[in-house]
């Protein structure tokens, strides 16, 4: 292990982390009081116990067990291919230092520098409706053709919608798991996780290589995912969805709250529904987002994309008047102009009906050859059971 003043206070901070009985609070108090993360190495075992830590993490710590394994974690980091963010290092989110209980080590997979870009958490339900699906996609995808890093936690529905419609736009976005960055949760979304690293983004998690997926985690993550942002934003989740602490956390880290109304029949719309009734912004465009975030927000976005060369992707176009930035207008052939139109974007479509309503203008050979095309052209999706909807 080198012994370079950097990696000493990262191994500092590793080994106060991953001793038994320190939280975030008691280990930045205790880093305070010592002076540096480091020092945990050489002080006295009085010194240790006189920063406000039990006696058994004091002693794990004099006795060298805790920087064994603060060295074992970090080989086995390294092994992946990951990093380690701590306190005081270039890498570290500044942002995340503003809460209240920040965390010590950060391990992190593909590009570091993009968590202190201005970012945007888009969270919600696992199982989203056809209209949750794509208003996450819709918006993640407008809003990362503009700039701003798409921040989810990569689970099923609605996160998972969020990340890929920014990488649809060709933009940023990263993942905070409540899991090892080794440990892909859920499985079927490797392929997510790669395109997303592939993307230029990046995995974040505060848990150690191995961690696997207990329930007590994603609560825990939700504070980083909201304390990494500049603003979330709520798409669809029920009245007991974990995304309610998401947003609480937002709240009470000062971040803007912003949510997407929804039917007031689906149980789903509950959340964004009371969040807006309690002063959450209205949200039906990325213009919406974007309008309320602080200027100095809006300027450090235009700044990075300037330093970048201008717009990021082939996808994102200049679309006036709130359109999509992912659907610029485009002149269609007839064929498919008409099964654009008997596709709605609320609700699925199934093939049989849709080759019944169009039986008298479209043969079916002439239907499935402009859903192929419009597929392909992004903008319409194939659900499950041979189900279409329009896409936003």
């Amino acid at each position: 292990m080198t012994t370079e003043t950097t990696n000493e206070a990262q191994l500092g901070w590793l080994a106060l982390h991953l001793t038994d009985g320190l939280g975030p609070k008691r280990i930045f108090a205790a880093v305070e009081k010592l002076g540096a993360a480091e020092a945990v190495f050489r002080s006295p075992l009085t010194a240790l116990e006189a920063t406000g830590m039990p006696a058994i993490s004091a002693q794990a710590l004099f006795d060298g067990s805790s920087r064994r394994k603060a060295e074992e974690e970090w080989k086995r980091t390294l092994e992946v291919g990951a990093k380690i963010l701590t306190p005081g290092d270039g890498s570290y989110p500044e942002r995340l230092l503003e809460i209240y209980d920040p965390p010590p080590v950060l391990w992190c997979l593909g590009d570091a520098q993009l968590l202190s870009r201005p970012g945007i958490a888009i969270v919600g339900t696992r199982h989203p409706s056809v209209y949750g699906s794509g208003m996450a996609r819709q918006l993640a995808r407008d809003l990362a053709a503009r700039g701003l890093v798409i921040l989810s936690g990569m689970a099923r529905g609605v996160d998972s919608h969020a990340h890929e419609g920014a990488l649809e736009a060709k933009g940023l976005t990263a993942a905070v798991w409540g899991t090892g960055v080794d440990v892909i949760y859920p499985k079927e979304n490797k392929k997510l996780a790669e395109n997303i690293l592939a993307g230029g983004g990046a995995i974040l998690s505060e848990f150690a290589m191995g961690t696997f997926p207990a329930p007590q985690n994603f609560p825990i993550r939700n504070r980083v995912l909201s304390g990494i942002s500049v603003g979330v934003l709520v798409v669809e989740a029920g009245e007991n969805s974990g995304t309610r602490i998401t947003a609480r956390c937002a709240l009470e880290q000062n971040r803007d709250v912003f949510a997407v109304p929804g039917n007031v029949t689906n149980k789903n719309s509950w959340g964004p529904n009371t969040l807006i009734k309690q002063g959450a912004k209205l949200t039906a465009t990325w213009e919406d987002v974007w309008e309320d975030l602080p200027t100095d927000v809006r300027l450090k976005v235009e700044e990075l994309r300037e330093l970048s060369g201008g717009q990021r992707g082939e996808n994102e176009s200049q679309v006036e008047g709130g359109a999509s930035a992912y659907q610029a207008a485009l002149v269609l052939p007839p064929h498919e102009t008409a099964v654009l139109a008997g596709l709605r974007a609320d609700e699925a479509t199934q093939l049989d009906e849709l080759i019944e309503a169009l039986a008298p203008e479209l043969s079916s050979s002439e239907i499935f050859a402009a859903l192929f095309e419009l597929e392909l052209a992004g903008r319409v999706r194939q659900m499950p059971g041979k189900n279409y909807v329009k896409c936003f």
